[in-house]
């Protein structure tokens, strides 16, 4: 009797770890990072909750490729998520892009996170149209133009050559409607573009300049915000069906639950990384009141250029409304 016992416990112990579910995540973001450690700490409380039926592996710091290398392994099936931004959750996802038109929410961060709180529904319901589980989205914040010329109002940006990621249509028709030139490069490729004038501008959130030591280069921060910039930690919807439904319940709070904690931080932070850019000499530019009818306008002009393309009609008008 105690060996058919001892029998038994073996095998629904290896029956367990068979049905262990591991979800290899990538991010770009650093670990000692407030997103990446919100990201160490939601894959050991979900082992917790799981009692390790569900593993999150994080691979941090760019180890698995750029962001458009991450969404190709999780196609293939190398990978079950991860963290996207910008261009490529643009990629998954056109419509959530909305959140980035430019001049929607300038310096006003508390406005745009509570417009992404009331089109979060819509966008899971969109993403997970297109093969996804949203399982939050980081507000990485305002994004600033940065450059090597001094420019005091939006006319003056005319003609100044600026750092653009390749097949980027939002930026693209950014760029166009303020009239910059666009020179396309990969991220690594900005920093000595900036010291030997290929550029002169480029543009990040506070915190990404400092990491990416663009202030080494740069003389100028204009105060201007361009757009208010997110990130989604998604999940494949294949790897999602094969966890239970009680565990998913239990992931999805506590990702919320860390991704709030992290969004949080990122306002804090801004703030320190503008001062320490500050301290490290670079001057930040005003623009005239004035120039907020003209980003109006320019805003006008860049939807013009993405509506029922990059970013449905639908979503557009639904932006408006919830902006307000």
């Amino acid at each position: 009797m105690l060996k058919l016992l001892l029998l038994l416990s073996l095998t629904l112990s290896s029956l367990g770890a068979l049905g262990a579910q591991q979800v290899k995540l990538a991010a770009i973001v650093p670990e000692g990072s407030s997103w990446g450690l919100s990201l160490k700490q939601l894959s050991k409380e979900v082992a917790a909750a799981t009692n390790n039926e569900v593993n999150l592996k994080v691979y941090f710091g760019g180890v698995s490729g750029d962001e458009p290398d991450v969404l190709r392994k999780i196609r293939i099936g190398q990978l079950q998520g991860g963290v996207f931004t910008g261009n490529t959750l643009g990629a998954i996802y056109g419509d959530a892009r909305a959140m980035e038109i430019p001049f929607t929410f300038y310096e006003n961060h508390k406005k745009a996170s509570e417009t992404l709180v009331k089109m979060t529904p819509k966008f899971d319901q969109g993403l997970r149209a297109k093969g996804f589980v949203n399982l939050g989205f980081y507000e990485i914040g305002q994004v600033y133009l940065v450059s090597t010329k001094k420019v005091s109002n939006l006319t003056e940006l005319k003609g100044i050559k600026i750092w653009s990621w390749e097949g980027d249509e939002l930026v693209a028709a950014m760029i166009s409607s303020l009239g910059l030139v666009s020179v396309p490069l990969a991220l690594p490729d900005v920093l000595s573009s900036l010291s030997t004038g290929i550029i002169n501008a480029a543009y990040a959130p506070p915190l990404a300049i400092l990491a990416l030591q663009w202030h080494t280069k740069i003389k100028y921060l204009v105060d201007f915000p361009t757009a208010f910039s997110i990130g989604a930690l998604l999940v494949s919807d294949k790897a999602w069906a094969k966890i239970s439904p009680d565990h998913q319940q239990k992931i999805l709070a506590l990702s919320k639950k860390y991704i709030a904690e992290a969004n949080g931080k990122s306002i804090t932070e801004s703030e320190t990384a503008r001062e320490q850019l500050k301290k490290a000499g670079v001057e930040f530019v005003s623009f005239p009141k004035e120039d907020y009818a003209k980003a109006a306008s320019i805003r006008a002009q860049v939807i013009g250029k993405l509506k029922d393309k990059l970013i449905s009609g639908k979503i557009i008008q639904e932006l408006e409304k919830e902006a307000k």
